[in-house]
C-alpha cells in the first residue's frame, strides 16, 4: 500500500481516538481482512507524517528509523498494557516500565534562564528531543486514559480480524461501521450455515 497512507483513508478513527492519543497510537497497526496488515508508522516518513499529523513533531523533523523504531517499541507496550487492562491481569513489568520511562524522557516544567535581557522561563525541545517529547505525550496520554474512568470502557473491536482498541459506547463493540457491518454478516453466515446442517 502506499507510503501516504492515514488511518482515515484505511478505516476512521475509533471511538475515544480522538480523546486519547494513546489509543490513536496503538491503533496505528490495522489488520484487515484478507491478511493485510497497514503500519502508519512503517517507515520513517509515515512515522513523521503521523507525528505530526498530531502535532507531537513538526514537517521537517526528518525522523529517522531509530526513532521510528522506538514509538513502534512504545507502542506494542502500550498495547500489552491495554490488553492487560481488558483481560482484568497485572500488567507486563517490562511495559510499565516502558512507559514509565519515557514519562521521565521530556521535562514538563518550564526551566529557569538567562540571557542578556535577563531571566526567563522556557521549556527546552531542541530538534534531537523531539521524539524523547512525543514519546513523553504519548505515555502521559495512556497513564490518563488507563487511570481514568474511562479505562472501564476501553476493549478491543469485536469483529475478526481487526486489532483496534476503542472506548465502548453503549452496546456498540467495533471500531468502525465497516467493522461492525462485517461482524453481523459473519454471525448471519454462521446463523445460516447452522440452520442448513440442522
Amino acid at each position: 500500500m502506499s507510503e501516504t497512507l492515514t488511518a482515515e483513508s484505511v478505516l476512521p478513527p475509533a471511538p475515544g481516538a480522538e480523546d486519547y492519543l494513546a489509543l490513536d497510537l496503538v491503533n496505528s497497526a490495522i489488520a484487515l481482512p484478507g491478511g493485510q496488515f497497514i503500519d502508519l508508522l512503517g517507515t520513517p516518513e509515515t512515522t513523521n507524517q503521523w507525528l505530526t499529523a498530531r502535532d507531537l513533531a513538526p514537517a521537517d523533523a526528518g525522523v529517522q528509523e531509530m526513532c521510528a523504531t522506538q514509538l513502534r517499541s512504545l507502542r506494542e507496550h502500550i498495547r500489552a498494557l491495554f490488553a492487560a487492562r481488558v483481560a482484568g491481569l497485572p500488567a507486563l513489568p517490562a511495559a510499565l516500565s516502558a512507559v514509565n520511562d519515557a514519562l521521565s524522557r521530556a521535562p514538563t516544567a518550564a526551566l529557569l534562564h538567562w540571557d542578556e535581557k535577563g531571566p526567563y522561563r522556557a521549556t527546552p525541545c531542541p530538534t534531537t528531543e523531539i521524539l524523547d517529547r512525543a514519546l513523553a505525550t504519548l505515555a502521559a496520554n495512556t497513564a490518563d486514559l488507563l487511570t481514568s474512568p474511562d479505562a472501564d470502557r476501553l476493549t478491543t473491536c469485536g469483529s475478526t480480524p481487526c486489532n483496534r482498541y476503542l472506548l465502548r459506547h453503549g452496546r456498540r463493540h467495533w471500531c468502525s461501521t465497516r467493522c461492525g457491518d462485517r461482524a453481523r454478516a459473519a454471525r448471519a453466515y454462521a446463523r445460516r450455515t447452522q440452520s442448513k446442517a440442522d
